[in-house]
């Protein structure tokens, strides 16, 4: 027979996307009692098993949702044994990943803010880690890691809008029982934002951990391919990049938009003055630099997000097999 492993306690690494998660990660996971891998994605396609949108699929979404409600049904305790063996499910995969070493499993999945609130459910005795960076300085590494210096932010909009939303609406009930970590600070004074999470996760702080963290071999194809290979140690360069980015008319008056969008509130939340943050953006110098492919990518944006064109092109990319070609539900 296999021999049976502990199962290991999951910490789960919410943020948006650029935020500096991979970072976060790798520190964590430098620590002997914490076991990682690149981002595992494993919760999503489960939970969104029973939600009605989100999902189009060969083999008609809605229908698999109100057929495995109806199963659900049949249960002892309905939906609840669905989460109830989903978790155990989960914990399985973590504890195999693991191989019998550590005590907890850090997952690190940044489209978990989609389905932050199922997790805290989900898990009860999970610990949970939401990590804030400034919006300026995120919306600048989108741009600049994955648009190439080009406006392809309508790629993100789930992530700014829909995820940030979830963020802050479910850290400001769960705040007292969660442990937080500002991205600027980390970056400042490294030991003063990691020793309370350590505290958290009632686990020894070594500050060791702060330059053994680059062994930290993530395998697997997400994660931050750039900050791995252009920082081997804590640098406070990443922290003023943004303003070298956001600085044409179009991005300068985009970004106080979404700003607004926030608000004063979420942003206090998150750690963030929305006044200071308005008042340094408007301090950038302003250039001409890609403003013309910034208007066109805005406008380009706004279609593909109605449209969806990339969904037409694979279609039209099997249109020699017609009989493969299905309507998606």
């Amino acid at each position: 027979m296999p021999r049976e492993l502990k199962t290991l306690t999951p910490i789960f690494l919410f943020s948006l996307p650029r935020a500096g998660s991979t970072l976060v990660q790798r520190i964590l996971g430098s620590h002997d009692d914490i076991v990682t891998i690149s981002e595992p994605w494993v919760l999503l396609p489960y939970l969104y098993a029973l939600k009605e949108g989100g999902i189009y699929t060969e083999y008609d979404h809605r229908s698999a949702k109100a057929a495995l409600t109806d199963f659900c049904e049949e249960f002892p305790k309905g939906k609840d044994d669905y989460f109830e063996e989903l978790r155990e499910f989960t914990l399985s995969l973590y504890t195999k990943a693991a191989r019998g070493s550590g005590k907890y499993f850090l997952d690190k999945t940044p489209r978990y803010h989609l389905i932050v609130e199922e997790i805290f459910q989900l898990f009860p005795e999970g610990k949970f880690i939401f990590l804030w960076r400034n919006p300026l300085s995120i919306i600048a590494s989108m741009l600049d890691t994955w648009g190439q210096g080009q406006w392809r932010l309508y790629r993100r909009k789930v992530d700014l809008f829909t995820g940030l939303a979830n963020l802050c609406q479910t850290y400001e009930k769960y705040c007292d029982h969660v442990g937080v970590v500002n991205y600027e600070t980390l970056l400042i004074n490294p030991k003063k934002e990691l020793k309370p999470i350590f505290e958290y996760l009632a686990l020894p702080f070594d500050a060791e951990i702060l330059q053994n963290f680059d062994h930290v071999q993530l395998k697997g194809q997400m994660g931050d391919p750039t900050g791995v290979k252009n920082y081997k140690a804590i640098s406070q360069t990443p922290l003023n990049k943004w303003e070298n980015i956001l600085n044409n008319p179009i991005r300068k008056a985009w970004c106080k938009g979404y700003l607004e969008w926030i608000g004063k509130e979420r942003l206090a939340l998150m750690g963030y003055n929305i006044n200071e943050l308005i008042y340094e953006l408007n301090q950038i110098p302003s250039t001409p630099r890609f403003l013309l492919s910034d208007a066109f990518g805005i406008s380009y944006g706004a279609m593909r997000c109605v449209l969806e064109p990339q969904m037409f092109k694979r279609k039209m990319q099997a249109i020699n097999s017609w009989h493969e070609l299905h309507e998606h539900g």
